[in-house]
């Protein structure tokens, strides 16, 4: 797959999220969030389950005998991401029920700064120059759209910021464990142990420090569907075969396009509407994508033909 088009299937699940953001926030009028979020990978897992079984013997097929299919460190691996997802989607949650949307939109989308810095810092990964400008673009337009103004920090607010810095932290190891997995990428997979990993840890903890009945689910039922299949089995899924193909700083300023599109289907569905400032942090976003796309692939021209 070629890098434009791994950059738009992940504009795609920026815009499954931002609808999914939606139903994010409705949900929380019947369910708490810790089984939310448990409930809501448990559908992703069982969606995406039949094509994890389907991966696994068509690469069975193509493998030597000798060759394990899956080893110990990718279940390790992918187990370990399905904590980060789990701790970072929790939080978020967590922080929607005493911060407000507007508060909510732009401190997880402080993740589009902390995931290049985190890279420098962390694995060494100097990114290339245009990130910085987009980045700081992407942060400037999602505060706009925000409506340009926090109004104090709560707590929720600070639940929301531990949200940005684990999504970062997950943007960054799934790149990582792409790049470095033996044997060839297998996203059905990573996809099925990350969705039950986070449904086991929610499940488990919201038996513990949350109501937990059928009545909840069944009030709860379109959302969890939702977040849960679609948000989560086919939008998580399709990060993981694109970011295959792009670096780990595109893939943040791109999938925070979720921003903008939460924006949108906010206005459609719950007849939001945004200000003038709101439509001025769409076009900050929108540019730093294109940026981030062209001014790279120009640079690399450049060099082709002078060489």
């Amino acid at each position: 797959m070629r890098r434009i088009y791994a950059n738009l299937l992940l504009l795609f699940v920026g815009a499954v999220w931002g609808m999914g953001f939606v139903a994010q926030s409705t949900a929380m009028d019947a369910i708490e969030p810790i089984f939310f979020t448990g409930i809501r990978f448990l559908a992703a897992a069982i969606a995406v389950l039949p094509f994890a079984i389907w991966e696994q013997k068509r690469r069975a097929r193509t493998m030597p005998e000798s060759e394990p299919t899956l080893t110990r460190k990718n279940i390790l691996n992918f187990a370990i991401l399905g904590a980060i997802l789990f701790s970072s989607l929790a939080t978020q949650q967590i922080g929607l029920l005493t911060t407000s949307v507007t508060n909510s939109g732009f401190l997880t989308g402080i993740y589009v700064v902390m995931v290049p810095v985190l890279g420098l810092l962390v694995l060494r990964q100097v990114p290339h120059t245009i990130i910085w400008p987009a980045s700081a673009l992407t942060l400037t337009g999602i505060f706009l759209l925000s409506g340009g103004s926090l109004t104090g920090l709560t707590t929720g607010d600070y639940w929301t910021i531990l949200c940005a810095v684990l999504w970062a932290c997950h943007v960054l190891f799934l790149g990582r464990v792409l790049t470095t997995q033996r044997g060839g990428n297998t996203p059905f997979t990573l996809a099925t142990i990350q969705f039950f990993t986070c449904a086991i840890l929610g499940l488990v903890l919201a038996s513990f420090f949350e109501t937990v009945s059928w009545a909840i689910l069944v009030a709860a039922a379109p959302e969890i569907l939702f977040a849960g299949v679609v948000s989560g089995g086919v939008a998580f899924t399709l990060q993981a075969v694109a970011q295959q193909y792009t670096t780990a700083p595109q893939a943040a300023i791109f999938m925070s396009s979720e921003a903008l599109f939460a924006a949108l289907f906010g206005a459609i569905i719950l007849g939001e509407r945004i200000g003038f400032s709101g439509y001025i942090g769409c076009l900050l976003i929108f540019t730093a994508m294109l940026a981030v796309e062209i001014i790279p692939m120009l640079r690399l021209r450049g060099r082709t033909q002078i060489s």
